[in-house]
Order: C-alpha cells, then sequence, then structure tokens
C-alpha cells in the first residue's frame, strides 16, 4: 500500500490544493489530508469545520481521507506508516523553506518530500488572499469549491 500525506491548514482548503491532492491521489494507494494545528495562528474556520469540508471535496477521489493533527509531521507519518509528504511549489520563494523542511523531516525519520510544481492556473493563491479577497466582497467563487464558498460566506456575513 502506497501512502502520501498532503499536509497543510488548509483555512480553507482551495482549487489549488485540490489540484495537488487529486493530482497526489493519482499517485498513491492512500492520501492523507493532515490538517495541521497551530495554535498560534487565528482561523476562520475550526478544525472540525476545515475537516468537514475537506471530505466532502474531496470525497470524489475514493483514496483520500482528512485528519486533523497537532505535532512534528513525521509523528503523524510514523503513526501512519506514511513514507512520502506531498507539497505542491508555487514558485521559487516555496522551495527555499519547503527544502528546508524536506532535509529536517528527512533527518528526523527518513520520510521523503515529493514537490510537485503547482498548476500555473494556482500559482499565486493561498488561503490567505482567498480569505482577503473575500473578506472585501471580491469575487473567489473561480477559487474555491462551491460548498467552500458557501461556507465562506455564510463565516464572513457572521462578522
Amino acid at each position: 500500500m502506497r501512502r502520501a500525506v498532503c499536509p497543510g491548514s488548509f483555512d480553507p482548503i482551495h482549487n489549488g490544493h485540490l489540484d495537488i491532492i487529486s493530482r497526489a491521489s493519482r499517485l498513491y494507494d492512500e492520501v492523507y489530508v493532515a490538517v495541521m494545528i497551530n495554535k498560534s495562528k487565528k482561523s476562520l474556520f475550526e478544525v472540525d469545520e476545515r475537516l468537514d469540508l475537506i471530505r466532502e471535496v474531496t470525497a470524489e477521489y475514493g483514496n483520500v481521507q482528512a485528519e486533523a493533527f497537532h505535532g512534528l509531521l513525521v509523528d503523524f507519518c510514523k503513526q501512519r506508516d506514511i513514507p512520502a509528504i506531498v507539497k505542491g511549489l508555487r514558485a521559487v520563494s516555496d522551495f527555499d523553506y519547503e527544502l528546508q523542511m524536506a532535509q529536517m523531516n528527512n533527518g528526523l525519520s527518513g520520510v521523503e518530500t515529493l514537490f510537485v510544481p503547482t498548476n500555473p492556473t494556482y500559482s499565486f493563491m493561498s488561503s490567505s488572499l482567498v480569505k482577503e479577497v473575500a473578506t472585501w466582497g471580491g469575487d473567489v467563487s473561480h477559487l474555491v469549491p462551491p460548498q467552500v464558498l458557501e461556507a465562506l460566506n455564510k463565516r464572513l456575513r457572521q462578522g
């Protein structure tokens, strides 16, 4: 069984994330989407809400499961016998940071990191940018799945 993990905060999940997850799901038998809990970050969506949205928008893949995790990603991998981390790279600037993380993770546990170049359509996207544009009333319908757009609009209307 070939397993991989796609980690992130996914606050919220967007089409750039889904591009990487769907590509990983074609390469691996099981793909875990690990919602890493970072208590120092202010999130728009609670972890359980993010997990529900991820499960909903990845259900069609059939081999993707979402879980929350607090701690080191390599521990998540070790607990689930996952030998590979799949990360999307948007730009050269992502590579500098991600390479350091990949080398640290490999040194700690032997887990390999595979870098997947982001589809150019999504190369500018981040969850932070999606939230910012949506907060100011911008149209993000082409950046997120319909279920996420609905949840985003509902949350932002709540103020």
